[in-house]
């Protein structure tokens, strides 16, 4: 998205400005950079909970605060250029979604800090020594409390679809965690008792391939492992999956409201604004390295019923009721 139109669209929620941050210089404007590896404004209430954790805590775009928006829109060869230009503006802090985000801006630099939101399996990819002392410059918050997460999403598909055996996993290869999650998933696929098809796409350009091959192997359900560069097509995403009359399980709640089956995964919008509170304490003095990156206290499954009669499925009740939210 052009970063001109992007701040354009965003100006319309200008924070009011709260009393001062407490331990700020005083007079001094900080600069943060937000560099995102997807679409800002396909997941605009996450960045919505970001600056609004910050406006809690006494920081105010255009008073305290200048926000640097930079939005590589799912295309990852963006991304060092991208954190370039916020290292070359001399920001005070980089907040940075999701992994491949916050690697960029970790390969960029070691010197200014990195907030990290919704970061795959930090310690298997090496960015942090560990979640209670991450070291170097680089904290934030993780996507998950452990790997079975993945395994939670599979059995919520196989309760929800008794008979399926066969899954396809649709995965983007260029993600840098993606190896891990889909070794994760393969693990918790056999304790299940499912056949996985793992399914590749890059980009929407692969879409149409992908769903091609999912047919090809009477696949009986899909879970997609949502990545940056699928967002800005999750309606075609899903309009090729009810097309296919596939059950599906996402990962983000926005994915089951525009008509996916069903989503499990942490409360986006509250990550983002606990990971704010790491930008706070940073621009209060705090140091990367000292700050624990969190995990995930907030999970939610979300269930399109709307999609389930369109499939002809009936949710089980022991699904049903474990539901945060029933879209009808």
């Amino acid at each position: 998205m052009d970063r001109r139109a992007f701040i354009t669209v965003m100006g319309g929620s200008i924070l009011v400005a709260p009393l001062a941050a407490e331990g700020q210089q005083a007079g001094k404007v900080y600069r943060i950079g937000y560099l995102s590896a997807g679409s800002t404004s396909a997941n605009p209430h996450n960045l919505e909970a970001f600056r609004q954790g910050l406006h809690e805590l006494g920081w105010n775009e255009g008073r305290n605060i200048i926000i640097e928006y930079r939005s590589a829109d799912g295309r990852f060869e963006r991304l060092p250029e991208l954190v370039a230009e916020l290292v070359r503006l001399k920001v005070d802090v980089i907040a940075a979604s999701p992994t491949p985000a916050a690697l960029a801006a970790r390969n960029a630099t070691r010197t200014i800090p990195i907030v990290g939101m919704s970061l795959a399996d930090p310690v298997g990819l090496g960015i942090i020594t560990s979640l209670a002392r991450p070291g170097g410059n680089l904290t934030g918050v993780s996507y998950s409390v452990g790997a079975d997460i993945f395994g939670k999403d599979l059995d919520l598909l196989r309760q929800t679809v008794p008979k399926v055996r066969r899954v396809a996993v649709l995965s983007n290869p260029a993600g840098p965690s993606q190896a891990l999650i889909i070794k994760n998933i393969e693990a918790a696929a056999q304790s299940l008792g499912l056949q996985l098809v793992l399914v590749e796409a890059r980009g929407p350009e692969e879409f149409e391939g992908a769903f091609a091959r999912m047919a090809r192997e009477r696949v009986g359900a899909l879970f997609v492992v949502t990545d940056p560069a699928y967002i800005p097509h999750r309606f075609w995403l899903i309009e090729l999956t009810a097309k296919n009359r596939l059950p599906s399980m996402f990962t983000q709640r926005a994915d089951a409201e525009a008509g996916g089956l069903l989503s499990y995964g942490p409360n986006f919008p509250d990550m983002y604004r606990r990971a704010a509170t790491h930008v706070d304490k940073i621009l209060k003095g705090a140091k990367p390295a000292d700050l624990p990156v969190e995990q995930p206290t907030k999970f939610e499954l979300v269930i399109n019923l709307k999609t389930a009669k369109a499939l002809g499925l009936t949710i089980p009740q022991s699904v049903l009721g474990r539901a945060d939210q029933v879209i009808e």
